[in-house]
């Protein structure tokens, strides 16, 4: 089985080791952003099959990483946070997470939160493209790595599921 890769968004650097070093013990492979900005440039790199996205972060807050990533990609996204009013879990589902995790957490139910988010990712064939060399057929040419399609030079707009539907 293809080993998963979880982009955790975090500035809690002691909270970032915890979460690697059980995650990393239960096979996935971990990548890391320290802010908002961040976030978006390793995500956009990397494709990971899940984010954990904190939501007090600096430079951009999780709630805009998250409705920027939602237009992007249909990566599962978990916010995983302090913020645990009604009204933020409430925004961070409706601009997009797919679950929402207060702190402090059992990391028995973490690791089954994302169990449970990479079978309904899989199932519903959500999972992003493997990057690589653009496709091309006739004027029509698909970029996965940048998620961009152009049709006789011409870029077309396309909405994250589009892109993902026309990929599969």
């Amino acid at each position: 089985m293809k080993e998963r890769t979880i982009l955790i968004v975090e500035d809690d650097k002691a909270l970032i080791d915890v979460l690697k070093y059980n995650l990393t013990k239960e096979g996935y492979i971990i990548i890391t952003a320290l802010d908002g900005s961040q976030a978006l440039e390793v995500a956009r790199r990397s494709q990971p099959d899940v984010i954990l996205l904190d939501v007090m972060l600096p430079k951009m807050d999780g709630f805009e990483v998250c409705r920027i990533l939602r237009k992007e990609m249909t990566v599962p996204i978990l916010m995983l946070t302090a913020k645990d009013s009604e009204i933020d879990k409430i925004v961070g589902l409706e601009i997009g997470a797919d679950d929402y995790l207060t702190k402090p957490f059992s990391m028995r139910e973490l690791l089954a939160r994302i169990r449970a988010m990479l079978r309904r990712s899989e199932m519903a064939g959500t999972k992003p493209p493997v990057q690589g060399m653009p496709i091309r057929v006739g004027e029509l040419e698909i970029d996965t790595a940048r998620r961009r399609v152009n049709v006789s030079g011409s870029t077309l707009k396309l909405t994250a599921k589009e892109f993902d539907l026309l990929t599969i």
